[in-house]
């Protein structure tokens, strides 16, 4: 690999990691389009979106560790609510992860724009925000908690992302979790989903090494940053960011499917 291509990847995973770990998710739904486009602005070889789904499983794996490590002893990392989701996204992710595969790559992007979509749309309904202070015990319905993370794994498995970035919203819309509780928690929900997308995404043969190896260094330097940066911020301006993110990365993927 030239050097101005890595050091281009590089910032890439920087700029994604920094930004996911601030609004608590993976980075999946800011580096997937990155990927995607930036290289080619460039003039390098384009990533196929099976390729940049591969890279982003297995960066995400890593993103979230350092994230989690940001969050320890914060209080905000829900104990319950992690079995309860993190064991049924992992079943999910594995599914998903392993039958993208057998999908084409139109057919991967519209599963993400789809996602995007979504996601853009539960973060834009208007949230009462939920009183908590950490130590609390948190209230939230356990089974309706595991079949939503069960079918965001499967989605999210299919382009390569943890699913953070649609398991925020449900998690702050639909269950009605404290905003700084979702971002902690969402962060080791997904760190347990990005197992088992790699894995499929590994078994399958759709990761580029090379590449995955210098977004993986770039996460680890930068999530924990973004972490404790979020910890900082008013909840609702990270709502704020997270929504347009989700909401331009929609529109985008939309545009190239459509036209």
């Amino acid at each position: 690999m030239e050097i101005s291509f890595i050091i281009l990847i590089f910032l890439i995973g920087y700029a994604g990691s920094f930004i996911s770990g601030m609004v608590g998710i993976g980075g999946s739904i800011i580096k997937y389009p990155m990927l995607l486009y930036i290289p080619v602005v460039f003039g390098f070889t384009a990533f196929t979106s099976h390729e940049v789904a591969g890279i982003s499983a297995v960066q995400v794996f890593f993103a979230t560790i350092g994230g989690v490590l940001a969050y320890k002893g914060s209080g905000y990392l829900n104990k319950r609510l992690i079995v309860y989701m993190g064991s049924a996204i992992l079943i999910g992710s594995l599914l998903g992860a392993y039958g993208s595969g057998f999908l084409a790559e139109p057919q991967v992007d519209l599963v993400y724009a789809v996602l995007a979509t979504l996601a853009a749309v539960m973060m834009m309904i208007p949230k009462k925000e939920v009183p908590f202070s950490p130590g609390e015990e948190l209230k939230f319905n356990g089974p309706l908690a595991s079949i939503l993370a069960l079918l965001t794994g499967i989605a999210s498995g299919i382009v390569g992302a943890a699913g953070a970035f649609i398991l925020v919203p449900i998690m702050l819309v639909i269950l009605k979790i404290p905003t700084r509780v979702t971002i902690a928690t969402s962060l080791a929900i997904t760190f347990i989903s990005s197992i088992g997308t790699t894995i499929g995404k590994v078994a399958t043969d759709q990761v580029l090494y090379g590449p995955a190896i210098i977004m993986i260094i770039a996460s680890l330097i930068a999530a924990p940053r973004g972490a404790k940066a979020g910890q900082k911020i008013n909840t609702k301006i990270l709502r704020w960011m997270l929504a347009t993110l989700i909401l331009a990365t929609a529109v985008k993927i939309w545009a190239e499917l459509i036209i």
